[in-house]
């Protein structure tokens, strides 16, 4: 038998599981699609790896993308959760801060969600340090006991997270507590603070380890039985899975520490979009990922994607590195309703269950994917390359009867009128992550994937100015194939809270060298080589007295004039201004980077220019350039070569996804047979 030769993506969505199988012998992708099965998620995995029929023993890396976490809090599935604190300290996760956000920002009538953890499931315990981490009273093992007993065999929790006050500076009360329940409770499932994340803010630090005690039952089971049916069908490779912040770590890592999976399936598609950013040689690209119930969209800035190191959980904070993404409510399954007569679509979805009404399954309400049908641009025959047949008779009435008629629109009008109110939220939600923050989308070019991201870039483009729509194939996996490139990364911090003029430098290089130790370990423990291991140096930046910081690359040599040069070219690029005022370092970070080896963006010679070897029959769809039902030319992508052009009214239908380019754009193939859809004017 041979080694070991192929590598496995699969990646989770809301309405579907895509699976991506790259041959590293002979570079050749495929690619399938299965239902997602929300009550037991592992077998919408199971069923795509099956779909594929790929032969198990011959894997050697299963990578995976999960939404697992962020749905088990969306969905208030997660485990029976306890808090233990110190004394006096029991209501920091209860009171939160302040705050009230953004979109609900004039809504008098706003109240958060319902907390994950009750009151009568926090506890506090005697032992206290102080804000340079001294101790001020020492831990109370007696007290500890007796917290966990109430936690535990009175309220009956699963799960406790331990949060100390300044814990982040000296995690030893925290492990001895831990320690303590261990040998008391060995069932119950623990998260420390320090374990997660060493960085100031009390509430946010409490909240990142309460999340964690919240999935971890959950998302522990969901790869136990995964890793279980992958090895009764032979895998016996590497299981990775994804991390919010870009890389992957193995899935013991990851049941450590779940709550670095919550974004990992968007995360799949960035790490993919800043591979093609370089390879294709386009330093600035927006993502533009549209699947079964959300839009994601992320900046691509000089061939990297712009990172965060704190997320939003519904309205908990998430101290964890996560690419900077605006997500909304709006993908294919997203319900189209009107609203005192005004029409609205999403943020409720169809999801996979029932799923929209021309799936068939006992859906009523009609979605984006509905409209689709109405307008011409999904094949009811070849959906899902014809594995899946659509009703299209119900997803009209569903459209008609919904929305048409209680308007007084025809049917085509109102599906118009829902790509119309999508696009609107859309442009909103690109504007957020470019506009607002400095950045002309003129100059970008808009890389479409995930089941319908390809249905809408084309209007986004011409709506917002945007100078190029590109197209990869089988857009519907973009996010299974990026994950292919993923490396194995991990990321470790420090609270600093010096400015940096005053920053002993000496000090801080010792405190460098010691989390890039850490970082080093883990890469180890995770199977990285020492020749593929890179550790990268960063600064958390701010003006004393700012609330907002900025993250600075610094080099093993720590050159104060350079990092603040560094600070104020960022400063201006962001803000607009620089200022004389002294810097202050919040935080200093590592993040340890195991190479892999990334697959090969393949290319096809030219073809002879005329596309019309691809042409299948004509279709009447409802053009956006000229607001009427016309006919498209429909092309079969597998059929199309590099160097073809043409125009639209136009549908490229690759069967998992369909391109929509309306009058007035043209589309040229490029040597990697990706979609290049501009203006005319442009393309001319």
């Amino acid at each position: 038998m041979s080694d070991p030769h192929i590598r496995l993506a699969v990646d989770i969505g809301g309405t579907f599981v895509d699976a991506m199988e790259l041959d590293t012998r002979t570079n050749r992708v495929r690619f399938r699609k299965a239902s997602t099965t929300p009550a037991r998620p592992w077998e919408g995995v199971l069923d795509a790896v099956t779909a594929l029929g790929t032969d198990l023993s011959q894997v050697e890396l299963f990578i995976h993308g999960t939404t697992l976490g962020l749905n088990a809090v969306l969905e208030r599935r997660g485990g029976a959760t306890g808090i233990i604190t110190n004394d006096g300290f029991r209501d920091i996760f209860l009171v939160g801060r302040g705050n009230v956000p953004s979109d609900h920002m004039y809504d008098f009538k706003y109240q958060r969600p319902e907390s994950l953890v009750q009151r009568r499931y926090t506890a506090g315990v005697t032992g206290r340090l102080d804000h340079k981490g001294r101790v001020v009273t020492e831990l109370d093992p007696d007290s500890v006991r007796a917290a966990a007993r109430e936690l535990v065999e009175t309220q009956g929790v699963k799960s406790i997270a331990i949060c100390f006050l300044h814990s982040f500076l000296d995690p030893t009360h925290e492990r001895a507590a831990a320690e303590i329940i261990r040998r008391e409770y060995p069932d119950v499932s623990l998260s420390l603070s320090t374990d997660i994340v060493r960085e100031y803010r009390e509430y946010e630090r409490t909240s990142t380890t309460v999340l964690e005690a919240y999935i971890r039952p959950i998302f522990e089971r969901y790869v136990d039985e995964l890793e279980r049916g992958l090895a009764e069908r032979g895998f016996a490779g590497r299981f990775l899975i994804m991390r919010s912040g870009g890389g992957s770590m193995t899935s013991t890592v990851a049941k450590t520490s779940p709550t670095h999976t919550v974004l990992s399936g968007p995360a799949g598609g960035i790490v993919g979009a800043a591979y093609l950013a370089n390879e294709l040689g386009r330093d600035n690209l927006l993502t533009f990922d549209i699947g079964g119930t959300s839009l994601d969209a992320c900046v691509i800035e000089r061939g990297s994607a712009v990172a965060a190191y704190e997320a939003q959980l519904e309205h908990f904070p998430l101290l964890i590195p996560t690419y900077d993404i605006r997500t909304i409510g709006a993908g294919g399954g997203s319900i189209a309703w009107l609203d005192r007569g005004l029409l609205k679509v999403g943020p409720h979805s169809a999801g996979a269950d029932p799923g929209p009404v021309c799936y068939g399954r006992g859906g009523t309400k009609p979605t984006v994917t509905d409209a689709s049908v109405v307008l011409g641009y999904v094949d009811p025959q070849r959906f899902l390359a014809g594995t899946m047949g659509l009703a299209d008779g119900a997803a009209r009435d569903a459209v008609r009867e919904q929305i048409a008629e209680p308007l007084g629109l025809s049917v085509e009008a109102a599906a118009a009128g829902i790509y119309d109110v999508l696009l609107a939220k859309t442009v909103g939600a690109v504007r957020q992550i470019t506009v607002e923050r400095g950045h002309d989308p003129r100059v970008f070019s808009l890389l479409a994937f995930g089941g319908a991201g390809p249905l809408l870039a084309p209007l986004l483009a011409r709506e917002m100015g945007i100078r190029e729509v590109v197209v990869p194939f089988a857009p519907s996996g973009f996010s299974a194939w990026g994950m292919l490139s993923a490396d194995i990364v991990d990321d470790f911090a420090r609270t600093v809270m010096a400015t940096l003029d005053d920053a002993d430098l000496d000090q801080i290089e010792a405190l460098f060298k010691g989390v890039e130790a850490e970082a080093l370990a883990s890469l180890r423990t995770q199977g990285v080589g020492e020749n593929d291991a890179i550790l990268e140096r960063q600064f958390e930046l701010r003006y004393l007295g700012q609330e907002h910081s900025l993250m600075v690359t610094v080099g093993q040599h720590l050159d104060p004039d350079a990092v603040r040069a560094s600070f104020e070219e960022l400063h201006r690029a962001r803000y607009g201004h620089a200022m004389d005022n002294r810097l202050q370092i919040l935080n200093l970070r590592v993040r340890g980077i195991g190479r892999t080896r990334r697959p090969e963006l393949a290319t096809a010679p030219a073809g002879d220019g005329d596309p019309t070897r691809a042409l299948l029959a004509p279709r009447d769809a409802y053009d956006f350039g000229t607001r009427e039902v016309v006919p498209f030319a429909v092309y079969d992508r597998s059929l199309l070569q590099p160097g073809d052009v043409f125009t639209g009214p136009a549908l490229v239908d690759e069967g998992t996804s369909t391109t929509v380019v309306p009058s007035g754009q043209r589309v040229e193939v490029d040597p990697h047979g990706y979609l290049l859809v501009t203006l005319e004017e442009a393309g001319a």
